[in-house]
């Protein structure tokens, strides 16, 4: 099975920036904040009586890694097509994801430290400094299914959509281990339920979708959200598809089969909606709007949280504010205003960091073999995973692997890894010295073709 290459699908584009902002909108609305004492209570609106029906539309991870498995397909092929080896587009991959992290890091180390010397509340700095960094929960999963692109677009091309069934038949072992003898084993699913979401996206990028009417689109939606709602109703998964304060079972940590049916579902909705969301994406102010968002939205997503913290500290640590009952009218007036608040930080940190993001300028040399970069690989994965579950914070007890210091080395090692190694000069070779030639002794030569220039498209493709 041949996958398509040489394309960039502006519906793959959509769907992320769409996404992207979907997270950031579930995030910002969802917390209910309240004071007692110096301390801060985060309660969840989602935990509403019914309103967990909210999560299986608004909990859209699932299409962001479909749409990154269709991008990295196109983007990787594209790239072997052209002759590049695996290992340099891994490296870049490696680098794209990592680099946006540096600044995210070099504010929050010291910042708590700051805040406490200035006077602030303890309970909260801590908190804020353990809730920004779990975000990175996503770099560290998105970063495996990077690495494994290479071998999923071969598994697809020979296996085609079987591919997908035995990936859920493993995910679905996993539960069972998880629920019944070895609870630990459920975060195997950290990886399993997302290759396996991912994977839909390479099936989406070899076209297989486009052969369903809007008919078949609707079955696939009915089939996937059907399933899920089959395994909440006779298995033992909470109905909530985000992780709720106190429950003893989670949908999202780790993740469960659920979430490959409500991927199911989410896509088929998608490309009901496809033709629709296209028409909208070409009106020229949203277009405009969608073209400054696409290279920013890994900048939106690991700043949101910091402009929360920022609106949060000010209303209600500093003001004493208290967020209405969500099942009230008040709720419902005030949460507009609080987020355009989070908005107008976010757009400052936006405009602030976002050059972290943007293409980094070509530079000499070429990356490492495929053991190296995967080596640093495994490094800026170490460095994200011990942010994501050790915090930004002052370390809370002595040891070797205490704070974020030690996380920070690793992720720093794992770039130096992946960068462009310059090739050195063999030691005693010679340098030989150019010899001035008289133009009239020196017999006329063949110039050499000029390589080929990429067309824009393949450009943008390889920079995806």
């Amino acid at each position: 099975m041949r996958l398509r290459t040489g394309v960039r699908d502006p519906f793959i584009d959509l769907i992320r920036v769409v996404a992207t902002a979907l997270v950031v909108l579930q995030h910002c609305l969802m917390p209910v904040f309240s004071v007692r004492g110096n301390e801060l209570q985060a309660g969840n609106a989602l935990a509403t009586p019914g309103w967990w029906v909210i999560t299986w539309l608004s909990q859209v991870m699932p299409l962001v890694f479909i749409a990154g498995g269709a991008a990295n397909s196109l983007s990787y092929r594209s790239h072997v097509e052209r002759g590049g080896e695996p290992a340099h587009w891994l490296a870049k991959r490696v680098r794209r994801l990592a680099i946006p992290v540096l600044p995210l890091a070099a504010v929050w180390i010291p910042l708590p430290h700051l805040l406490l010397a200035l006077g602030v509340p303890e309970q909260p700095v801590h908190l804020a400094a353990a809730v920004v960094p779990q975000l990175l929960w996503f770099l560290v999963v998105y970063l495996a299914a990077v690495l494994c692109t290479p071998l999923a677009v071969a598994a697809h091309r020979r296996f085609g959509l079987a591919v997908l069934p035995a990936l859920a038949l493993v995910a679905v072992g996993v539960d069972v281990l998880r629920f019944n003898w070895i609870e630990q084993a459920g975060y195997l699913n950290a990886v399993v339920v997302w290759l396996a979401v991912h994977q839909l996206g390479l099936c989406y990028a070899d076209g297989l979708f486009e052969r369903l009417t809007r008919r078949g689109a609707a079955l696939l939606s009915v089939a996937g959200f059907g399933s899920t709602a089959l395994l909440v109703a006779f298995g033992p998964y909470p109905t909530s598809m985000i992780g709720m304060p106190g429950a003893p079972l989670s949908n999202m940590n780790p993740p469960t089969i659920c979430l490959l049916g409500l991927a199911c579902g989410q896509l088929g909705l998608a490309l009901l909606a496809r033709r629709t969301l296209l028409r909208w994406a070409a009106r020229p102010r949203v277009t405009a709007v969608l073209r400054a968002m696409a290279p920013r939205m890994m900048t939106v997503y690991l700043w949101h949280m910091s402009a929360l913290a920022v609106i949060t500290g000010i209303t209600v640590i500093g003001l004493g504010y208290r967020t209405p009952n969500p099942d009230g009218l008040a709720w419902w007036l005030i949460a507009p205003l609080w987020l355009a608040a989070v908005l107008v930080v976010l757009i400052g940190l936006v405009r602030l960091f976002a050059r972290f993001e943007a293409e980094q300028p070509a530079q000499a040399g070429t990356p490492g073999g495929l053991g190296r970069v995967l080596a640093g690989a495994v490094l800026v994965a170490a460095g994200l995973l011990g942010f994501t579950v050790g915090g930004f914070g002052p370390a809370a007890s002595a040891g070797l692997f205490a704070g974020p210091l030690p996380w920070v080395v690793a992720l720093l090692a794992g770039l130096l890894l992946t960068a462009p190694v310059r090739v050195a000069k063999a030691a005693g070779s010679k340098t030989v010295e150019p010899k001035t030639v008289e133009p009239k002794t020196v017999a006329a030569r063949p110039t050499a073709a000029p390589e080929p220039v990429p067309a824009p498209r393949e450009r943008a493709l390889a920079r995806n």
